[in-house]
């Protein structure tokens, strides 16, 4: 508590609660009132004793009137300056901003610090936030706030953590992050790894994905995206008209509305026109025209051949034979050292990710039903979609180096002929 007591107040100390002082005080003011200086007495502790022992602290302040209702002041700790009339002033220095308010001839004064709670934070900003973000992200979660978090994952299943920026985390708000969200983290990476294995599994498995040999043709698709929605009209208030341009001005907005809508509409309309008229020509292509058209025959095994989930990057090249019965496919091959070779598991209690590598003999095997597969894929689309051809012949290859020259060369590992019938 502090209580400021301006000299002429004098006649007032004997009111004062710690009488024990009050002799002091009297002279203390006494002397004053003849020094062109003024004394502050502040009441820095009141003790609760039962003996009511008070410390008191002094400080020296002089003020120099630079203008009516503006006051220089100044102290040990600075200049300061004070604006308004007596009674009600503001006043700026070192210690801050503070209001005052009193009763002149009185001796009731009243004295608040305006920038109390700002000076507090900045403090407590520049000791704790600043240096330890880790604190803002445990009380986020704390709070139960939802974060963005990247994982990425090394070879070895070891996990690192970024922020959604990017920014990598450090180790303490990592240990933040793996006790608050322990078990939603395990659940993303048991996800993540059902997913891994799952894509391994598929490379052995692109055999069971092949068309029947009969099912040609195409069904068309519709146009997804939905059409804009009407604009709300801005509807006029009662004293709208009492006001014209108020009025005016509502009319312009709802036209303008209007016409961004239409506008957008006629946009959306002319997507589904070309969506719509795209699919009839493909489904008029690959109904009809493939029984005798070459370029609507390369063109339907293109889309079909790009439409596929490929799990690893393939490049095919095809050559239709002048009567449209025979068609020649050459696939790259990806080389054995690009294939995964370890399986991914999930240790009990665990935020982290434990690779198995896989044997000697897992690995060929799931080379050998790969690029087995790439063909048993590509001759069941050939067949499907290409009704006139009765034969094809698929060869499949990959790049490897020429110790004799250095360069690359094309190395065959199949070639396929194969009926219809």
């Amino acid at each position: 508590m502090s209580s400021r007591l301006d000299p002429v107040a004098a006649d007032l100390i004997p009111r004062l609660p710690c009488r024990r002082e009050n002799t002091f005080l009297q002279q203390l003011f006494s002397c004053a009132l003849f020094s062109k200086a003024r004394l502050t007495v502040q009441n820095e502790r009141l003790s609760s004793s039962t003996d009511k022992e008070v410390a008191v602290g002094f400080r020296f302040q002089r003020r120099i009137a630079l203008a009516p209702g503006i006051r220089l002041n100044l102290s040990k700790r600075g200049l300061g300056l004070s604006v308004g009339p007596r009674g009600a002033s503001l006043s700026v220095g070192p210690s801050g901003a503070h209001g005052h308010a009193g009763i002149p001839g009185t001796g009731l004064a009243y004295r608040q610090k305006l920038n109390t709670r700002n000076r507090r934070t900045s403090g407590s900003s520049g000791g704790t936030e600043r240096s330890s973000p880790t604190a803002a992200l445990d009380a986020r979660l704390s709070q139960g706030e939802s974060l963005p978090v990247r994982l990425d994952i090394d070879a070895e299943g070891g996990i690192h953590y970024f922020h959604g920026d990017g920014t990598p985390m450090g180790d303490d708000e990592t240990r933040v992050l793996r006790r608050h969200a322990r078990e939603s983290l395990r659940e993303q990476l048991e996800q993540h790894c059902e997913r891994l294995n799952a894509d391994l599994d598929r490379l052995g498995q692109l055999q069971e994905e092949t068309p029947l040999p009969g099912k040609n043709g195409y069904a068309t698709q519709a146009f997804t995206d939905a059409p804009p929605s009407p604009p709300q009209q801005q509807q006029p208030a009662w004293w709208h008209s009492l006001w014209p341009p108020a009025k005016r001005r509502i009319a312009e907005e709802n036209r303008r509305r209007q016409a961004a809508f239409e506008e957008a509409y006629r946009d959306w309309e002319w997507c589904k026109a070309e969506h719509d008229a795209a699919e009839f020509a493909r489904q008029q292509r690959e109904s009809e025209d493939v029984w005798h058209d070459p370029d609507a025959m390369e063109q339907t095994l293109r889309e079909r051949l790009e439409e596929i989930d490929w799990p690893r990057e393939t490049a095919i090249d095809f050559d239709l034979g002048s009567d449209v019965s025979t068609i020649a496919v050459d696939i790259e091959l990806p080389g054995e050292d690009e294939m995964p070779d370890r399986y991914w598991a999930m240790p009990a209690k665990q935020v982290k990710l434990t690779p198995r590598k896989l044997s000697d003999t897992r690995q060929r095997k799931l080379y050998r039903d790969h690029v087995h597969g790439i063909a048993i894929r590509v001759l069941g689309a050939v067949f499907a979609r290409l009704p006139t051809v009765q034969e094809a012949r698929v060869s499949g290859y990959r790049q490897v180096t020429d110790p004799a020259t250095g360069g690359e060369r094309d190395r065959y590992l199949f070639s396929v002929k194969t009926t219809r019938a």
